[in-house]
Formats: C-alpha cells, structure tokens, sequence
C-alpha cells in the first residue's frame, strides 16, 4: 500500500473538481465519499441535491477562525493511498477506515476533537484521495511535519493487519513511479508499460557502456525517442528531455520527461559522472595497487560474453570484499550490463533477461554513493556486449551466454546479500527479483547448450571418455561413480575434453 503526499495547494473547488470529475482520461469511475471528518459531509458523486461547492464550503469553513492575513496561501492538504496490484479489491467501509487512520497518523486529525476538516473521495477501486484544510477546528495550524514518512509507517500496519501486499520501506532512492492517469492511458493504448517505464528502460540501454554525449544521444536517437537538449547561452548543454512519438497529449504534442524525471541517476550530470574517472578511484578497492588499463572494444559477440563473465566475478569479489562505495558501483555496473545482456539476448531468453534488467533497476541506486571508476571493467564488458550484438546464430552456440547469464544470477545474488546487510530492504528484495529472473534464463539458454554438449559427449571416442572418467576419479573418488551415473555426465566430459585442447587462456587483467 502507497501513501503519498502531494504538494499542498490553495484551490480546494479545484481538487474537488478532479477528484469527482472523469479524470484526465477518464479513468475515474463511481467517484464518491468514503469517509469525512464528521461522518456526515455532503457527497456531490451519489447525492444529486448537493454540489462540489457545498463541500467545499464546509471544508474550508476554518479558515474564517483567522484574519485574512493570517490564513496560509497554501491550506489544501492532499493525499493518495493506493493498494498493490495484487491486492483484494477493498470494501468503501476499509477504505474508510483506512481514510481515518491516514489522517491520525499524519496530525491532520488526531482525535482530540479540533483537528482538521477532511473527506476521503474514492472514484477506483485501488486507492482513495484525502483532502484537508489545514487549519484546526481551533484556529491552529496541525502538526503534520514529516507527514509522508508517518502515512509510510501507518500503511506498513496496515498491510499487516489486512493481509495485504507488504511494501518493503523505501528510502527515498526509488524512481517515480506511473501515476494513475499514465498507466490507464498506456492500457488504452495497447501499450506493454506506461511511456514513463518505457522511456526510462530505453534510456537505461542508451547508457549502457556508452562513453561520452555524443554516443549517448545517438544511441537516443537510433532507438527512435524523440530528444530535446537544454542548452545554455554559453552553449553548454545542461540537460535534456525525451519522449515516445507517438505519446501525445490532448493538444496532439509529444509528451516530454526530462531524466531526472525519469530517474535520480539518470540526470545529464549523474550520467556524466560514469564517464569520468576520480584521482581516488585510480586505486583498486583497498587503494594497494593501481586500476588496470581496460581493454580495447572487441567484435566476437562469444568473446565478448567470456570477458563480461570475467568482469562479472571480478565485481562479485569486490561486492563481497571491497569498500562500500566500490561495492556500489559495481552494482550500478551491474545494471548496465544487464540492460545490454538484454539488448542483445536471443528471443527465447530476452523477456526474462528484459524483466531481471527491469527489476534490478531498483537495486542500482541507494544512499551509498558508488565511487565510479572501480566500475570500468564492467562498464567496457556492457559496451562490448552492445558493439558486439546477439550472439545467437554468429558462431556461438549459446554456451557462453549461458555462461555470461549463470554469472549475473550471482552476481544479482550477491547485490541483494549486500543490501539487506545494510537495511536497504527495497533493493535486496529487487536484486533477488531480478536473480529469479535470471535463473528462469539461465535454464533457457543452457537447455540448447546442454543438448548439444550432451550429443557431443556421446560421440567421444572410447580412449577421450577413458580419459575423462580416469580424470573425474582421480579428482572426486567418492563422488565419481555417482557423477558418472547422472544424466549430465557425456556434457561434462565433452566440456573438460574441449578445454583439454585449448591454449592456455590470455589474462584479461
């Protein structure tokens, strides 16, 4: 259950008027009163005798306990309570209740008798408005400081107490999220995610592995958003601000976000800071040696997944090992290179790999800063991933991608271990979201794999099986027989007598 609180307002009549209207795209249906501060307040949705103009006569009727230059300009309090998606639909008399205990736990109406005048409007069946005065029945103004973070702790009890989706505490690091109107309009439109979502999941590609503006704004443009830059007069660029063309609002323009909006990190500064490299961050995590030169751009989408799973464990060594501003990065890193794991996968495995990219999205931000450079190895194997495109079909039979997306798993694994160590609970549960994701692909892209190690291992001559069970013997003797006895075992002998005909393998660091 979300509560939030919108900015206060001078324009009560105004509320109403959208609260019990159709909605900007008439996604409200059956507006009407749930609760109020009396019980009695006059409902304009269901009762045809009275209008939105009564009710806000009696609202507002505080105000007159003051001078008019004492009343504050900005007296409308407004707060949205929305259930999960997942679940029950509630009853008006729930969300009643719920409606009045919002308003205690904020200090709108504490119930001393002289709080603040309000009435809570439901007009869906997830979630409800509240709208106050914010002066008391005694001429005071409420003490409604902090009011969002109480509203928070309120809902977490009610979760409980209903039975309901319980929402891990945020701690302020999360991205906007769709309002109401954004996601009914995306429905109406056929659209997957509202154009917020989609945006952002495209500019999150756009960043992945990109080195400066000029790749960035490319990378925009080549995925057909539409792009305005802010530019200053000393011709600086500040900032910018993409839309889908074919989101349109009711004067048939396009409907622009700025990055910021989108994301906190995804902010024109916030993205030019992956592109510059600290004095601090030159040393490895524990400042003993210097970073290690990266590596030039390669082209073999093969080679490219063998040197991302390389960069992918370095980064868990560090997770489970490094400073918190180096772990942090490389979990930002992380995110790209799941975006471009993405970009990238094969049909069978990109809606699972676009999901775990999705969700882990959550897991890339937190209140610990990331010390960008520690980052690079894994920011140079995302753009290795992009330049090198899909694997599938190129030479590669799917084994290291399989190999490149079992790494991510841990690694996602590991970024959720870290967060919940440090509390922060809506990271760890997206990082392990997105881990689950990444098991699901996993399985899809080593099924192929595994087929054709399997028929590989059948057709080994008798003297390289001889060899290789010889080996296993040697190596695991209690296990061996049992290893032996498992479907797997002609893939695992193909795979260590493929490996016993190769050259030693080049260093990557």
């Amino acid at each position: 259950m979300i509560p939030r609180i919108h900015q206060q307002g001078s324009n009560t009549l105004g509320l109403l008027h959208y609260l019990y209207g159709k909605g900007t795209h008439e996604e409200h249906i059956d507006p009407h009163l749930v609760a109020s501060f009396d019980g009695m307040a006059p409902d304009p949705g269901r009762d045809p005798s009275v209008t939105k103009r009564d009710l806000q006569h009696l609202l507002d009727q505080p105000l007159a306990l003051l001078a008019p230059d004492l009343r504050p300009d900005k007296h409308v309090w407004h707060c949205s309570v929305r259930a999960a998606p997942d679940d029950p639909i509630l009853s008006d008399e729930q969300w009643g209740d719920i409606a009045r205990r919002m308003v205690a736990a904020t200090g709108i109406d504490p119930g001393d008798g002289a709080g603040c005048r309000w009435a809570a409007v439901r007009h869906a069946d997830d979630h409800i408005h509240i709208i106050a005065t914010l002066v008391r029945e005694d001429g005071r103004r409420p003490d409604h400081h902090r009011s969002g973070k109480r509203a928070q702790a309120e809902c977490r009890l009610i979760e409980k107490e209903l039975g309901l989706h319980q929402v891990a505490p945020g701690d302020g690091t999360a991205a906007k999220r769709a309002t109401s109107a954004e996601r009914h309009k995306a429905e109406r439109q056929g659209r997957e995610r509202p154009a917020r979502e989609e945006l952002r999941e495209t500019v999150r590609r756009a960043v992945a592995g990109a080195t400066r503006e000029e790749e960035f704004f490319a990378r925009l443009a080549a995925a057909g958003l539409l792009i305005r830059k802010r530019v200053a007069p000393s011709g600086d660029l500040l900032g910018y601000k993409v839309a889908l063309p074919d989101d349109r609002n009711g004067e048939n323009e396009p409907v622009y976000y700025t990055g910021s909006t989108l994301a906190a990190d995804l902010s024109l500064p916030r993205i030019r800071e992956r592109w510059t490299l600290p004095a601090e961050a030159a040393a490895s995590a524990d400042g003993s040696r210097p970073e290690q030169p990266v590596l030039p751009d390669v082209t073999g989408p093969a080679f490219a997944r063998r040197r991302a799973t390389a960069a992918t464990w370095q980064a868990l060594l560090i997770i489970d090992h490094g400073d918190d501003g180096a772990a942090a990065a490389q979990i930002a890193a992380a995110g790209e290179v799941l975006d471009a794991l993405a970009k990238t996968s094969a049909a069978h495995t990109r809606a699972e790999l676009r999901e775990a990219a999705f969700v882990f999205e959550r897991a890339s931000r937190s209140h610990v800063k990331a010390v960008r450079g520690h980052d690079r190895a894994l920011r140079q194997a995302a753009r290795d991933l992009v330049h090198s495109g899909p694997a599938l079909g190129r030479g590669e039979d799917g084994a290291t991608t399989a190999m490149l997306i079992d790494m991510a798993f841990f690694l996602a694994a590991a970024a959720a271990n870290w967060h919940a160590k440090k509390h922060h609970s809506q990271q760890a549960a997206a990082a392990q979201q997105a881990a689950e994701h990444l098991r699901t692909a996993y399985q899809a892209a080593a099924a192929e794999s595994m087929a054709v190690l399997h028929q590989r291992g059948q057709r080994l001559a008798p003297r390289a099986r001889q060899r290789q069970a010889d080996l296993l013997h040697e190596v695991l003797p209690d296990l061996a027989a049992r290893v032996q006895a498992e479907p797997g075992w002609p893939a695992l002998a193909a795979t260590r007598f493929s490996r016993s005909l190769m050259p030693p393998p080049t260093p990557l660091l």
